[in-house]
């Protein structure tokens, strides 16, 4: 059954006031440390970096372990400032007293091998000056010696290094000014051009989108001709949903039978009547336990609580890096899509919902999304793209640049590091439009910055593409490879029909300016489930623009994102009002009308209705 995720929670607080605060690099610190005992050696390095806005900070420490197996650790420090306070801290239990830090190890990060590390983190404040602190203690020791080799290790095997997680704090208090980031209209670092020569089969190229066909899920084709019209669209390229572990062999929701086996044979048999072009195929994980822990419609099987991370693990991803490491695959490009939601879920909404609480106190999450890493990208044939949410949900300062730091802690825990990820996706199963045509960020109405309307509430993105070039461009200078490449989904968010604005309006008010020239139609940006008024998108593209792979189409048109109503089902998916139309909203969405359409099946499941309101409202319209 292949369900969508819940495209985000949007902390969308209205501010009032441009803030003229730029972001600051503080740079690392990193301190070392040798002791030596009858019985172990303790020898220690810890790297702080940070960034900091206005009373505002977001860092990152990584503790090394020098010296012998530890297992158990506990890590001190002190602000140099008396005012710099932890706000938030993740990946340990922090505690503060005065101006001294105290983090204990979490049990799944406890164990630190000889030259294993961890990563954790905090958000915090400060006031006057925010200088970075530098007489780091693990386990008492200061981590200001020089290393030594560790004492000769006993008979038994040290503790295995647990992988690292760095699960960041929901969004900041509202009352925080963000701080001001360098315009996404600049332009991006361009990944690398793609090869003039075709490249032998099961090359692993930049982009695997570059010459390729794009594989016709029979499954889906075959629903979509069943619909008045739906030839147009049928042999489009859409992504096959692996929501749960029984997809693996007997296929996802509703009508869709095939398993991936089945897939990927059919795509060597596309490929085969292709010619000399190669093939690409899209998959998306979407198992981990807890998954979507933020939403209802859209929840899993596996659970943190019951075994799910170690079942994750044996049963999905092992099975799944099984079948597409059989050698008659070897000459496709098969690209998988991780976790939509997963990550993001852990800047935004761990405080507010408990499923989440636990994907982040176990690690789960983060353990999770690294293990897939390390078993797909092992294959030479599998490219990974990490879900990255959308411009409406990390678009503010105080969720992107943690959302950076994230990716990057979980990118560097895996065996590969960063190039262990061939890009991030946008937009998955969202509505969010590719391009806003008639205003920028940029944009001032009567004196006023298009940020201070209600729509774009301070947000730094008004659409994806300068989300995601803006993102590239973070990730990059981070200390990932300049090859990084960025696709976004593109299959729902065209919004053509009548309801398109022609042109920029000529108000002076900056909200009805809004209004009146956008093309995202919704009633509110965190409105995600089954769209009223919503159209399919950009056709699937290979390079659309500079450090883009490709606009793609992941979420299958005319596939429900969730019920309008409870209905029973033996797929773990439970009711969300956000997919009642008759609900009146919440939070996340300012208290504003869901917008989703009526009569919505279980997500994954057919919704012909909505398809045929995607190609009304199609822009560029289908011919």
């Amino acid at each position: 059954m292949r369900s969508t995720p819940r495209p985000g929670a949007v902390s969308s607080t209205v501010r009032r006031g441009l803030v003229a605060a730029a972001v600051l690099a503080l740079g690392s610190t990193a301190a070392v440390a040798t002791a030596t005992s009858a019985s172990a050696a303790v020898s220690c390095k810890v790297t702080y970096s940070a960034s900091e806005w206005q009373g505002g900070m977001s860092a990152n420490l990584t503790i090394q372990n020098l010296g012998d197996a530890l297992n158990g650790w506990t890590l001190a420090f002190t602000f140099p400032n008396s005012s710099q306070k932890v706000s938030q801290g993740w990946s340990g239990n922090w505690s503060q007293s005065g101006s001294n830090v105290t983090v204990t190890a979490m049990d799944w990060n406890k164990s630190l091998s000889t030259g294993g590390s961890t990563s954790i983190g905090f958000n915090g404040t400060w006031s006057g000056s925010n200088p970075a602190p530098t007489d780091f203690k693990i386990n008492g020791v200061s981590c200001n010696g020089t290393p030594q080799s560790p004492s000769p290790s006993p008979s038994a095997s040290p503790s295995p290094r647990v992988s690292p997680s760095a699960s960041p704090s929901p969004r900041v208090s509202p009352s925080a000014s963000p701080s001001p980031r360098v315009s996404p209209s600049a332009s991006p670092s361009p990944s690398a051009s793609p090869s003039s020569s075709p490249q032998p089969p099961g090359t692993h190229v930049d982009n695997p989108y570059s010459g390729a066909t794009g594989y016709v899920n029979p499954d889906w084709s075959a629903s979509a001709k069943s619909e008045p019209g739906g030839s147009r669209v049928a042999n489009i390229s859409t992504a096959v949903w692996l929501d749960r572990i029984a997809a693996i062999s007997s296929g996802s929701a509703g009508n869709n039978s095939m398993g991936l086996r089945d897939h990927l044979d059919e795509a060597v048999a596309q490929d085969a009547a292709n010619g000399s072009a190669p093939l690409t195929i899209q998959v998306v994980i979407y198992d981990l336990p807890n998954r979507d822990c933020s939403a209802l419609a859209s929840n899993g099987e596996l659970k943190i609580a019951q075994n799910g991370l170690a079942r994750y693990k044996s049963e999905y991803i092992d099975v799944i890096a099984g079948i597409m490491a059989d050698s008659k695959y070897s000459n496709l490009r098969i690209v998988t899509v991780i976790e939509p939601d997963s990550l993001p879920n852990l800047i935004t909404n761990v405080n507010a919902f408990q499923a989440c609480q636990e994907a982040q106190s176990s690690g789960a999450y983060v353990q999770g999304v690294q293990y897939a890493l390390n078993k797909l990208h092992a294959i030479k044939n599998v490219y990974t793209y990490v879900d990255a949410a959308h411009h409406a949900w990390l678009g503010w300062d105080n969720n992107f640049q943690p959302m950076v730091n994230l990716f990057y802690q979980v990118a560097t825990g895996t065996t590969a590091g960063v190039n262990s990820i061939d890009g991030f996706i946008v937009n998955t199963a969202n509505f969010g439009a590719t391009v806003e045509p008639y205003f920028t960020i940029n944009t001032m109405v009567n004196g006023q910055s298009v940020r201070q309307s209600h729509w774009v509430d301070w947000n730094w993105y008004v659409d994806e593409q300068s989300f995601s070039v803006a993102l590239r461009n973070a990730l990059v200078a981070k200390g990932f490879p300049n090859t990084l490449g960025m696709l976004i989904d593109t299959s729902r968010n065209g919004w053509g029909g009548s309801a398109r604005p022609s042109g920029a309006s000529t108000s002076t008010n900056v909200d009805t300016f809004v209004n009146e020239s956008r093309v995202d139609r919704r009633i509110h940006a965190g409105n995600w489930c089954n769209q009223s008024g919503a159209g399919m998108g950009e056709r699937p593209r290979a390079n659309p623009a500079a450090g883009l792979d490709a606009y793609v189409w992941i979420k299958p048109p005319g596939e429900s994102d969730g019920s309008s109503s409870a209905i029973d089902n033996d797929e773990g998916k439970g009711f969300d009002r956000m997919c009642d139309p008759t609900y009146g909203g919440n939070s996340l969405n300012g208290n504003n009308p869901s917008g989703a359409l009526a009569g919505a099946p279980v997500s994954g499941h057919w919704f012909s209705a909505q398809f045929q309101q995607l190609m009304q409202n199609a822009y560029p319209p289908l011919s």
